[in-house]
């Protein structure tokens, strides 16, 4: 019998099956499923647990079988988990898997951990035998779209809320686009403002400080000195991150996401949308919407194009390609990537005709020391 995740709470209230088949690639998620059926299974006298974590061909498939059927020495009833981390049992363990569900025991209830499985694996005989046996629950991620509601829903768990209508969407929205694909990350950012904050409503100033004070925190800083034309301190930060180990893929991104999204608010503004619409679109939130409103007048269409033809340049440098007029080392390319914005957020438009902007980086650096 399959289950889905929102599904469980009320199913082991009404009782507890044999086995439970837990199946997918979402830890967190997983980790709760797992923890709500031993948490039942011991409420109803399985305090005895066992676990068998099968690993390569040479598990002893004896031994659970012999497990499962022995009579437990210090309580009435057992818990056994089985766990597949690579997804697949072999030859002898699809057949032990089979006679073990063929000879259930009523005083041994039983949890499977599977990653996650192809369309493949779930038609074998195997998994068969385990889903006719009991409940079997795939635990899939949750969708960007989906992970709004889910962090609301996280939240009000622990009795806190966001503000109605727009401005509580806008924190979710910002919220889940720093946390997206890593829940045990967002589980432990909602543990935090649980932590930092009373009960109550949220606002995204309060969201925004706590989600961004982690390991990451001035990689995200970094593109908010720039386009605030904050040369000395976007020029302390890249050193200090240099020094500090962090990655100059996770840099040239955050400074190239910056030049993509101003890109695509541009154009969103001469195509006629109003400039908070064009904010919505483009998921730019909080303070980057009033450094945003600052820069966007004085950036023209062709610098725009100069900065991300700039971006494209640095990404390659950083992968280990070369490029005649650009420096060869990662974080020397990133410097310049980040004095080049900086220079076009510092200063008029250029007209066009005037010297390109790819080669206006050496008096800016100049000025910089």
């Amino acid at each position: 019998m399959q289950l889905r995740l929102e599904q469980l709470a009320a199913h082991l209230a009404q009782g507890l099956k044999p086995v439970y088949t837990l199946h997918g690639d979402e830890p967190l998620l997983a980790q709760e499923a797992g923890d709500a059926i031993r948490a039942a299974a011991r409420a109803a006298g399985h305090a005895e647990r066992k676990v068998f974590t099968v690993s390569g061909a040479h598990f002893d498939w004896s031994a659970l079988l012999g497990a499962a059927q022995a009579m437990s020495l210090f309580a009435e009833r057992q818990l056994i988990e089985i766990r597949i981390p690579g997804g697949k049992p072999g030859k002898d363990g699809s057949e032990a898997l089979q006679r073990y569900c063929a000879h259930l025991s009523d005083d041994v209830l039983t949890i499977v951990h599977c990653p996650r499985l192809d369309r493949q694996q779930q038609q074998s005989a195997w998994f068969a035998a385990l889903d006719q046996a009991g409940v079997t629950l795939q635990v899939l991620p949750v969708e960007r779209r989906a992970l709004p509601a889910w962090l609301a829903q996280r939240l009000a768990a622990q009795g806190q809320r966001v503000a109605e209508g727009d401005a509580g969407q806008q924190t979710l929205a910002f919220f889940a686009d720093r946390v997206e694909g890593n829940l045990l990350a967002a589980h432990q950012e909602l543990q935090k403002l649980a932590l930092l904050y009373p009960a109550g409503e949220l606002g995204f100033e309060q969201v925004e400080a706590a989600v961004l004070n982690v390991a990451r925190y001035d990689v995200f800083k970094l593109g908010e000195a720039v386009l605030a034309g904050q040369t000395a301190r976007a020029l302390r930060m890249l050193d200090g991150l240099r020094a500090e180990g962090e990655a100059a893929l996770l840099v040239h991104w955050s400074l190239a996401e910056d030049i993509r999204a101003l890109r695509r608010v541009k154009d969103s503004l001469a195509q006629g949308r109003p400039l908070p619409l064009a904010f919505n679109e483009n998921r730019v939130w909080g303070v980057k919407q009033r450094l945003y409103e600052r820069v966007l007048p004085l950036l023209a269409e062709h610098q725009l194009a100069h900065l991300v033809e700039a971006a494209s340049i640095c990404d390659g440098i950083v992968k280990g390609l070369k490029h005649p007029q650009w420096p060869l080392e990662p974080w020397d390319a990133l410097r310049r990537l980040a004095l080049l914005l900086l220079q076009a957020v510092a200063s008029p438009p250029a007209p066009r005709g005037k010297a390109p902007l790819l080669r206006a980086a050496p008096r800016l650096a100049l000025e910089a020391d």
